[in-house]
């Protein structure tokens, strides 16, 4: 299974998700389709992982308790706006940002399996 563009996405969003609210900046609708679609990739990797053998199973639990510590601060924004994270969320930018650093360092992890990046692997 070839998950490179998966890979590609969900690391730019968990990225600029980040940067878009530590500079407060508002909701837009564009951010919430990201978030959708970065959801839909983390599961097209999630998925692979769990194909590509038990050796990689620790792996996919990493990744897995990463991304949902990342999601609990994106999904703040998507249902309350800039207003709604900064009610639950804005005095823990430096938690939001630990969690965002280990999403990216897991995802280079992952995009570091060459089994991931052919097809029929």
């Amino acid at each position: 299974m070839d998950v490179t563009d998966s890979i590609k996405r969900l690391r730019w969003t968990v990225e600029h998700h980040f940067l878009h609210i530590q500079a407060q900046h508002d909701f837009m609708r564009a951010w919430a389709i990201q978030f959708e679609l970065a959801y839909t990739d983390f599961r097209v990797i999630q998925m692979a992982l769990q194909l590509s053998g038990e050796e990689q199973h620790p792996l996919l639990g990493e990744f897995a308790k990463a991304y949902d510590d990342v999601y609990q601060y994106e999904y703040a924004f998507v249902a309350g706006g800039l207003a709604g994270f900064n009610d639950k969320f804005g005095g823990h930018m430096d938690d939001y940002q630990h969690a965002e650093s280990k999403m990216l360092g897991l995802i280079d992890r992952v995009d570091a399996l060459p089994a991931l990046h052919t097809f029929g692997a």
